[in-house]
């Protein structure tokens, strides 16, 4: 009995001290911080929460069903091939009077606009996962520039703190590129974890607007879930991003389950020239946190976007849909709904305004 306690209390203090100091798991707010977030309204009980029902159904029924469809899988998760990446170059390919955004597959995105460069959730790990030996691993194409090549980044914008949005590896090579990171309210401390200086962060709630070198940025909501631990469950805020510039609106999404956000965020700062919506590693069985591809689409709509990208696909396999499924659904019901759509293999770059986008069915 001893022996086993003691191997009981060590395992627990190893797990523990593994939390503490391994830096991938990121930093714990500090008390300032905590009485800040104390004061939202998106903050109950200690954790960040949406004000609709939201989470994951977790009744044995549901948790058989899915036990039982990972054992037998699914063949067409994943590309059998690479992905076909588009070259590019570091200078602005946007001409003047126009913006352009660059999609580096699952929701890393480069947006260049007003003569500013904002990288959304820059992901470029190669797995989404504290533990380089497990975890989902990223499709097969090599992004055609290294990080080290980027151009400096005037600043990032993160949605949230899930492994696939937001990656140790990542700032680690780009932080000191970027001017500013800008993040939903305590996503700051993983980055100052990460080494990233506390006068480049700044953190916001729900609805708070920033400007930022002439561009007006807007912390919206959305219905998702946080947490890089076991210990750490909605400690963090998640978000959306509204991109105001004089050239363009931008609408980014992050993560979201279909709610009533989308239609007050149109009324508010709609129309939008182009929306970047995930549309990808969903399930009927979490919809709540992920978009269904049709819901995608009622989304565009309702925040009142004109060209719909599609995001959050054809990067890491979460779910157990065909790797394809995402994009073949939401094109289908964006022609149903007359909705503009732009489809850009990775790495190429979608300007607007534009006469037309890419919509190439590549991913065939």
């Amino acid at each position: 009995m001893w022996v086993f306690l003691i191997i009981v209390v060590s395992v627990v203090l190893l797990l523990l001290l593994f939390l503490k100091f391994y830096p991938t798991m990121g930093g714990k707010a500090s008390k300032a911080k905590l009485h800040r977030f104390s004061q939202s309204n998106n903050y109950q009980g200690g954790k960040f929460i949406n004000h609709l029902p939201t989470g994951m159904d977790v009744s044995a029924t549901t948790m058989l069903s899915i036990l039982r469809d990972y054992s037998k899988g699914n063949r067409n998760v994943k590309p059998r091939h690479p992905l076909p990446m588009t070259a590019w170059e570091t200078r602005s390919t946007a001409g003047e009077g126009t913006a352009s955004v660059r999609w580096f597959g699952h929701s890393a995105l480069l947006v260049e606009l007003d003569g500013k460069t904002l990288l959304l959730d820059p992901m470029f790990g190669k797995i989404a996962s504290p533990l380089p030996p497990f975890g989902t691993k990223r499709y097969k194409g090599e992004l055609s520039i290294n990080l080290e090549d980027f151009p400096e980044i005037d600043a990032v914008l993160l949605s949230h703190d899930h492994y696939d949005h937001l990656d140790y590896g990542s700032i680690r090579r780009l932080k000191d590129k970027v001017g500013t990171f800008i993040v939903p309210l305590g996503v700051g401390s993983h980055l100052e974890r990460w080494g990233v200086a506390p006068e480049k962060i700044q953190e916001h709630d729900w609805w708070e607007e920033a400007s930022f070198a002439g561009l007006k940025l807007v912390c919206t909501p959305a219905r998702h879930l946080s947490g890089r631990g076991l210990t750490d469950n909605s400690a963090t805020l998640w978000c959306s991003w509204v991109i105001i510039g004089e050239q363009a609106k931008l609408y980014f999404s992050g993560d979201s389950g279909y709610g009533p956000h989308f239609q007050q965020i149109g009324e508010q700062y709609g129309p939008f020239d182009l929306t970047l919506m995930e549309c990808g590693q969903y399930d009927p069985r979490w919809s709540a946190i992920h978009m269904m591809p049709e819901e995608t689409v009622q989304a565009h709509l309702d925040v009142r976007g004109n060209v719909l990208l599609p995001i959050h696909w054809a990067g890491f396999t979460l779910a157990l849909h065909d790797w394809t499924d995402p994009i073949e659904r939401v094109t289908n019901a964006a022609q149903a709904q007359g909705v503009v759509i732009s489809t850009p293999k990775i790495g190429e770059a979608v300007s607007f305004p534009a006469s037309e986008y890419p919509a190439s069915h590549w991913w065939r």
